[in-house]
């Protein structure tokens, strides 16, 4: 980060920036490779949290999930990525946050949500998507009372719970920020985990009713060593 600028942040919890690359083919390959590595170390060496995924599909070849306060360092990191050559294809910026009717966690489970470490160890299934709620005439969740959404949501939570130890989900707040409303991010053993956990959460009310759901990226968590000897 540059000296004269004052760091960024939010007053509370850490910023987030999802990057989906892919390698030019008509480059230097090993040196974009070399370059990919060097910018994820170095921007490690200031604190960024990075998980590296080796994306599915033809949407991307690479994923960066990047966390730290200082959205400056997150830009920086995004700079250093495109200056080693990729392509960023998509992207999504989000918050870490305490839901509004998250008032009574333990809080231990606050602080991992506003402060996660990243990767957990023995899930590299991963999969990410935004989503938003619902502003239909007939099925505006900001039209319902906050009782009646609370309880939806405790419903909804409820579900999440009975997949504790096979999931790990981080739900990131980009109202204002991006296009949709949350970023959900998963980790899990097993690849059947991110579908079954999906599914299963559809048929809770503020689901089925009231959720808008953007664009799925799906891969494997592995250091970035491993990600980009598998690409090209």
């Amino acid at each position: 980060m540059s000296e004269h600028l004052a760091p960024v942040e939010p007053s509370t919890g850490i910023g987030v920036v999802h990057l989906f690359g892919k390698l030019s083919p008509t480059g230097d390959q090993p040196q974009q490779k070399r370059d990919v590595k060097r910018a994820v170390v170095n921007a490690e060496s200031m604190g960024v949290q990075v998980v590296t995924v080796a994306v599915l599909g033809h949407k991307a070849d690479i994923g960066f999930m990047a966390l730290h306060a200082d959205l400056w360092e997150l830009r920086d990191f995004q700079t250093a990525l495109s200056q080693a050559g990729l392509d960023i294809v998509d992207s999504y910026v989000s918050l870490t946050e305490l839901s509004e009717y998250a008032a009574g966690l333990p809080e231990e489970t606050k602080q991992a949500r506003l402060y996660p470490q990243l990767p957990p160890e023995g899930k590299p299934a991963w999969c990410f998507y935004p989503m938003s709620k619902r502003r239909n005439p007939d099925q505006n969740w900001y039209e319902l009372p906050f009782e009646r959404r609370r309880e939806l949501m405790y419903e909804h939570g409820a579900t999440g719970r009975t997949f504790a130890g096979r999931v790990l989900q981080l739900i990131t707040g980009s109202t204002g920020i991006d296009d949709y409303e949350w970023g959900v991010t998963l980790f899990c053993e097993h690849p059947d985990d991110l579908k079954e956990v999906v599914y299963t959460m559809r048929y809770d009310v503020a689901s089925a009713r009231y959720a808008e759901f953007g664009p799925f990226y799906t891969g494997m968590v592995a250091p970035v060593e491993t990600v980009v000897e598998r690409l090209l």
